[in-house]
């Protein structure tokens, strides 16, 4: 017998293109039809004998479907050679149980079509031999084999579509305990751990010590999860990600968000998802503006986020400090605005600002000359530096 794809979806989808049993004589079932009780026997131990994983009792729930699967299987194989209209309806779903069995139980389809190849056998060998007694010709011989073998794989491919259509279920099912589990990861105040916990099995999923979120410019799609890896879990506009700050974890996810608008929150332990995810938004909302390049790691923009949340009143401290530069002309208002910036940063440092602003030293003092006519006593006063700082990061109206 030919052996089947492992591919359950392909398998599925390949339909049975010859039907050989209806070339059959229809009195051959006679002959064939007192052989049913033994041959169903013969069958079910040959199965439990020579397949490991059905060598158990065959008892409760998997023993009366392995027994009625084979037990109908033999009946229906003798009516259709009889031409029986009933025969030709849709098949029973014992053999789609018998395929989502296995997947429920673990296992490939390996063990179940090494089960119907060794059935196959029985048949012939003992089909085979009552026609032969009943004076059966080569040639219709010849096509009994066939039939056995072509019914056999009709068997078969309906196992396999209920492979797949469990498979498929349980993938659903895995997929929507997944997106539960991220919606009580970010709740806030977040989850009991117990009840955490509960959930994280319920998805198959392991509780790491840490995790991040990952802000989207829209919602994921399988493209992302699948750049993200399996322990990704999907949450709307949102992706939260395992161990984000392990060795090479950075560059890793940067590597797989590259081309997207996105921004990564902190990491921080499962408790903390709520956080990591507001961070993130923040941060993304910076990547909208243009002001953060994408993929932005919020941990590296902390202070861009807090200027970001205080907007309006940053706004009012530019103005009540800087608004004497705002009468200038935009290229000189720039040029102050840089030279104040930089002499800043270095300590009130005139050469040293000079050599970051690739000027000379006397233009730093000359410039710092004109902003202290404009803006008086503040430039020197060390208790509104700080002040000054903050106002220089605001966007300029």
């Amino acid at each position: 017998m030919r052996r089947m794809t492992i591919d359950p979806i392909r398998a599925a989808a390949a339909p049975i293109a010859a039907k050989p049993w209806r070339a059959l004589p229809p009195a051959l079932a006679s002959a064939l039809l007192d052989e049913l009780p033994a041959l169903g026997d013969e069958t079910i131990a040959a199965i439990r004998a020579e397949i490991p994983e059905y060598s158990r009792p065959l008892t409760g729930r998997f023993g009366r479907s392995v027994r009625r699967g084979v037990e109908d299987a033999l009946a229906r194989f003798v009516a259709l050679v009889a031409d029986s209209p009933e025969a030709e309806r849709a098949w029973p779903p014992i053999y789609r149980e018998l395929g989502a069995g296995e997947h429920r139980d673990g296992r490939s389809l390996d063990s179940l079509q090494a089960a119907y190849r060794l059935g196959a056998r029985v048949a012939w060998r003992r089909l085979g031999a009552a026609a032969t007694a009943a004076g059966t010709d080569a040639e219709t011989l010849r096509l009994l084999a066939e039939s056995i073998f072509a019914y056999i794989d009709e068997l078969a491919a309906e196992s396999v579509i209920g492979y797949a259509q469990a498979q498929s279920a349980a993938a659903g099912e895995r997929e929507q305990r997944r997106r539960e589990l991220a919606a009580l990861l970010l709740v806030e105040p977040s989850a009991d751990p117990s009840t955490l916990s509960a959930a994280a099995r319920e998805a198959g999923w392991t509780v790491p010590r840490r995790l991040a979120v990952v802000a989207l410019d829209g919602h994921y799609d399988a493209t992302v999860l699948g750049a993200l890896g399996d322990e990704a879990l999907p949450a709307g506009e949102a992706v939260i990600v395992v161990d984000p700050d392990g060795p090479g974890r950075r560059a890793a996810l940067a590597g797989a968000l590259a081309g997207r608008r996105v921004a990564v929150g902190p990491a921080f332990p499962p408790g903390g998802a709520a956080r990591s995810a507001r961070l993130a938004r923040m941060a993304l909302e910076l990547v909208r503006a243009g002001r953060l390049a994408s993929p932005a790691f919020a941990d590296e923009h902390l202070a861009a986020l807090v200027l970001a949340a205080g907007a309006e009143p940053l706004a009012e401290l530019r103005a009540a400090l800087l608004g004497p530069l705002h009468e200038l002309p935009q290229a000189g208002r720039e040029r102050l605005e840089k030279t104040l910036a930089a002499w800043l940063r270095n300590a009130g440092s005139a050469p040293s600002a000079a050599a970051e602003l690739h000027v000379h030293a006397q233009t730093v003092r000359y410039r710092l000359a004109r902003l202290r006519e404009l803006l008086g006593d503040l430039v020197d006063d060390p208790a509104r530096r700080l002040d000054l700082e903050l106002a220089l990061r605001a966007p300029a109206p």
